[in-house]
C-alpha cells in the first residue's frame, strides 16, 4: 500500500523544526533497523512526544506506527491523518485488539512506537512502565529499543499552556542499544529491565542539556532532583490520581 500521508507529515513536520531553529539531537540512530518490525519505547514528557520519536528513526529511513489513544482517531481532522499514517488506535476497553493490531505490524515487519508510562510524566522522570512493549516485541520476535525524548515538554506539556511557536529549543533523542526479549523471559523482568535503561538514557540527557532555566520562576521544567520546580514522582502521582487525564 502506497505512503500517501506520512511522507508529506514528516516533511511539513522537518520544515517547521527549520523555521523554528529547534536545536535537534539525534544519539543511537543506527539502533534502529533499516528492515524487519522493532518496537520503540519511548519515555513521555510532551504531547508532541510522537513526532520526535519518529525523527528518531528517519535516519534508517522507517516510518513508525504509533499506538495511541482511540480519541485521537474520533477527532475529525486528527483522526483521518492518523489513520493514513497507519497509526494503530487504542482502546483501554478493548486492549486486546489494539495489542492483536501493533503484533500483526511487528510481524509484517513494521516498526511500531510505544509510550510504556501510558501517560505523560509531570515529574519529568520516568514513571511505573507498563508490561505491553515488552510483551510485544517478545511475541514478535523484534527488538525493543529504549527512546528518551528530553526538551520536548518546553513546546507542549501537561498543565502547561501551548509554546508551539517557541524557537531555539534543544530536544534530545537518544535511542539505547536494543534488548531482544523472548517468550522465556518474564515481561515484568523486560520492562524493569527497559525502565532502568530508559531512566539512564533521560538522565543523561537531563544533565547534558545545554539550556539551564533563566531564572527561578522559569524551572518549571526541570526535574525536582535537579532544583527544578516540577513535582516530585510522589506529588506527580497524587496530581494523577486528582486529576486522571488519558495522554
Amino acid at each position: 500500500m502506497p505512503e500517501l500521508v506520512y511522507p508529506p507529515i514528516v516533511f511539513a513536520s522537518k520544515t517547521m523544526f527549520r523555521i523554528l531553529d529547534l536545536r535537534l539531537t539525534v544519539t543511537g540512530a543506527e539502533h534502529v533497523p533499516r528492515t524487519g518490525g522493532a518496537v520503540l519505547a519511548a519515555n513521555h514528557v510532551s504531547y508532541l512526544d510522537f513526532i520526535f520519536c519518529g525523527y528518531g528513526a528517519q535516519p534508517s529511513r522507517r516510518l513508525v506506527r504509533f499506538m495511541a489513544k482511540k480519541a485521537i482517531f474520533d477527532h475529525r481532522i486528527a483522526g483521518p491523518l492518523m489513520r493514513g499514517m497507519r497509526h494503530i488506535a487504542v482502546d483501554r476497553a478493548a486492549g486486546a485488539e489494539s495489542y492483536d493490531q501493533a503484533l500483526t505490524a511487528l510481524r509484517a515487519g513494521e516498526v511500531v512506537g510505544v509510550f510504556p508510562e501510558a501517560t505523560i510524566s509531570r515529574s519529568f522522570t520516568v514513571k511505573d512502565l507498563k508490561t505491553g512493549a515488552a510483551r510485544l516485541a517478545a511475541a514478535a520476535g523484534v527488538p525493543l529499543i529504549p527512546v528518551s525524548l528530553w526538551g520536548t515538554q518546553r513546546l507542549w506539556t501537561k498543565g502547561r499552556p501551548r509554546t508551539l511557536t517557541r524557537r531555539h529549543v534543544p530536544v534530545s533523542i537518544s535511542l539505547g542499544e536494543p534488548m531482544h526479549p523472548s517468550s522465556a523471559d518474564s515481561p515484568e523482568e523486560v520492562t524493569a529491565d527497559l525502565h532502568t535503561r530508559l531512566s539512564a538514557l533521560l538522565d543523561a540527557a537531563q544533565r547534558s542539556y545545554p539550556d539551564r532555566p533563566a531564572d527561578p520562576t522559569d524551572n518549571w521544567w526541570q526535574p525536582a532532583h535537579l532544583d527544578g520546580s516540577a513535582p516530585t514522582p510522589e506529588e506527580a502521582a497524587e496530581l494523577d490520581a486528582q486529576r486522571p487525564e488519558h495522554r
